[in-house]
This record gives C-alpha cells, sequence and structure tokens, in this order.
C-alpha cells in the first residue's frame, strides 16, 4: 500500500500545552515520517507521511491534543508523499521567512 502525506493545521490553545511533543509521540506510535512546529500566529502546523490509517489516527487524535489543550478546529491536506523525509521530528516555532 502506498503512503500518503496530509499537512495539517491546528488552531485553538495548542501552544504553551506541549502540543508538538505529544504528537511527537503519537506519530512515533503510528510509524510516521515528518514533522510538527508551532506558527507565530497561535497555530500549531504538522506534516504526516506514512499509512493513511496511521495519519487518520493522529488526525482523530488531534480532536482533543494534549489534557491542557483546547483544539477549535483541524485543517487537513491530504498529497503525495515527498519521500524526503527521515523519522518525526520537533521544529523550533516557525518565524516570518520560514513559513511553506
Amino acid at each position: 500500500m502506498a503512503d500518503n502525506r496530509a499537512h495539517a493545521y491546528i488552531s485553538g490553545r495548542v501552544q504553551g500545552v506541549s502540543f508538538r511533543y505529544y504528537t511527537y509521540h503519537e506519530a512515533l506510535k503510528g510509524g510516521l515520517r515528518g514533522w510538527v512546529r508551532n506558527l507565530p500566529d497561535g497555530r500549531v502546523e504538522a506534516v504526516f507521511e506514512g499509512k493513511k490509517a496511521a495519519i487518520e489516527k493522529v488526525l482523530e487524535w488531534f480532536q482533543t491534543g494534549p489534557p491542557a489543550a483546547r483544539v477549535d478546529r483541524v485543517e487537513v491536506e491530504w498529497g503525495e508523499p515527498a519521500d524526503s523525509l527521515n523519522g518525526f521530528k520537533v521544529r523550533a516555532t516557525a518565524g516570518p521567512g520560514d513559513l511553506e
């Protein structure tokens, strides 16, 4: 089965609540590749590559997130995997010039 790619933006109280680190652990449990980072506008951005079922499990987890979080909205764009990602990383907060 071919891999999939999901690019997600999570809004709500998702910064300052260890959201990136919980996401990291959820991604590792699913054997996913990619990254997660905070955005200057208060959202969290994440990219996942791997089996669709594993990605969907993390996206479902986003609906509640970690204990101190409040998730208001999850936006997801599906696409073809880039196959250039190795492992899963927690990235530093994006600066204005870092946005994709």
